[in-house]
């Protein structure tokens, strides 16, 4: 079953928060005028859904020892989180303005030493499903029944040391442990399926076969991913569960979307106001 933290404002609709985290995460990129908005606007609904209806989580205690964690294997990613956080209450948004700047609790990629709610430290990709995997069994021993959920990118599949996370998990029967990939098929230098990725109907299998209960979604549909998180959280088997999410770079901006390149976006000065503006004809309830 979904967990019972009463999230404040709860009566404001999923659709509204990945909106509100999408809008955010527009004024964060504005402060440097660059960055990976095409992420954080692609994976705005699969961080709502995160943050307001699967996460047990105390948004004024960070710490708390029963909290569900979340991992960001992909510190690049940094900017959609904090834009959640600041939705959630963990973030201030008064903070906003001193994103990517030197001293800020906000910088460019995750780092959990600067940031309340940063729970690892993401970079060098590959390396977060391996730390949600110690996490989690380090959790069972302890007897806490928190979840840990691990954000990762389509890219880090063509990493070895991702595999050999999937399989110790399956080893430790870690049925605390969901794994959600965003799969956007961008990296820096092409599509994701051009490089190891197989993409499309074909990762589910691919993570099945190793042992996991492995579900594909339509990352940017909340019902769908609403379905696969209660889905994911309530299984009895006792092994881990993946949800792959398709999504879209640059989610609700069009003229965004239809670059050719958007692993980093680059935009004029003006085009984040008319970014914001486009953002705000479609605002939900």
């Amino acid at each position: 079953m979904p967990p019972t933290t009463d999230h404040s404002h709860s009566n404001t609709s999923l659709a509204r928060r990945a909106w509100n985290i999408r809008r955010t995460a527009l004024r964060m990129g504005a402060v440097q005028g660059q960055g990976y908005i095409g992420q954080a606007l692609g994976v705005a609904d699969v961080l709502a859904v995160s943050y307001f209806h699967a996460l047990n989580h105390r948004p004024d205690d960070p710490e708390w020892e029963g909290r569900d964690r979340f991992f960001l294997s992909i510190g690049h990613y940094a900017i959609a989180l904090y834009s959640a956080m600041i939705e959630a209450g963990i973030l201030p948004d008064d903070e906003l303005e001193t994103y990517g700047m030197d001293d800020s609790r906000m910088p460019m990629s995750g780092m959990a030493a600067y940031t309340p709610g940063m729970e690892i430290t993401g970079g060098s990709l590959g390396h977060g499903l391996g730390i949600a995997v110690g996490s989690a069994l380090g959790l069972k021993r302890k007897g806490n029944p928190a979840f840990i959920y691990n954000l990762m990118s389509d890219g880090e599949l063509g990493e070895g040391s991702t595999w050999e996370a999937v399989m110790s998990a399956v080893s430790h029967k870690l049925d605390n442990l969901i794994c959600i990939v965003d799969f956007n098929d961008q990296q820096a230098d092409g599509k994701t399926t051009h490089a190891l990725a197989t993409g499309h109907g074909t990762e589910a299998a691919k993570w099945a076969a190793f042992g996991w209960h492995a579900q594909e979604v339509d990352g940017n549909d909340l019902d769908a991913v609403v379905a696969a998180f209660d889905t994911a959280r309530a299984l009895p088997d006792p092994r881990p569960r993946v949800i792959i999410c398709n999504t879209k770079m640059c989610k609700g901006v069009p003229f965004l979307e239809e670059r050719d390149i958007t692993h980093f976006i680059r935009v004029e000065a003006d085009e984040w106001d008319k970014a914001i503006a486009v953002l705000d004809e479609d605002m939900p309830q």
